[in-house]
């Protein structure tokens, strides 16, 4: 089913309605896209960038530390073994990349399924647009505080300009991102979800 959202000004003032097409809704499956999508994004987000070094790369060790009978020791034949000391690693961390792969499909259930929860709770807010011509953060302070927004939000523009990233840039607990570049996780982190009606549409674009 359809459904119509609120279009409103800076001031909070309704000057339209946004009609959301069938194709956006997903209630009914989609939380296992979710969630690895949700995975899938905090696993991207790791350095992978931990290191050891094993027996052979760690300095040192070239010599026998002592001879091979008589000693009533193990023989030993480095003392840069991992059972040494100061030894190299055993299968220890080396440098990697987490991602993991996601198909297309998978992607596009899970970002209408985030979606579409949003929607039901209602946490979405539609502006006919976001102007901020001298950049300033108490222009966007305003903005928010006429939609009553007092928690972590998430303001998607059809694209960045310079001027609304400085705006926002200061505002703690929010976040600016694009409409072509806004995720799964994104959708779901945030309490409030600000969106222009060129925003939104890039957006339907996406998940048709």
């Amino acid at each position: 089913m359809s459904k119509n959202l609120q279009i409103v000004d800076s001031k909070a003032a309704v000057v339209g309605e946004y009609t959301l097409p069938d194709n956006c809704f997903e209630l009914e499956k989609g939380s296992q896209a979710v969630h690895e999508c949700v995975v899938g994004f905090l696993a991207e987000q790791r350095a992978g960038t931990a290191c050891t070094k094993t027996r052979g790369e760690v300095r040192g060790g070239g010599a026998k530390p002592f001879r091979q009978k008589g000693t009533g020791r193990a023989r030993a034949g480095s003392n840069r073994n991992p059972i040494w000391t100061g030894g190299g690693v055993v299968f220890g961390p080396k440098p990697r990349s987490y991602a993991k792969k996601i198909n297309k499909k998978v992607r596009k259930l899970a970002l209408k399924r985030a979606f579409s929860e949003r929607i039901e709770e209602g946490s979405v807010i539609v502006l006919d647009k976001i102007e901020f011509a001298d950049g300033k953060t108490k222009n966007a302070k305003a903005l928010l505080d006429a939609l009553k927004v007092d928690c972590n939000a998430l303001i998607v523009v059809p694209e960045y300009t310079e001027s609304i990233i400085k705006a926002t840039g200061n505002v703690d607990n929010v976040v600016l991102r694009s409409a072509a570049s806004v995720n799964v996780y994104e959708l779901l982190r945030f309490s409030k979800l600000i969106f222009t009606k060129d925003s939104l549409d890039i957006l339907v674009k996406r998940m048709g």
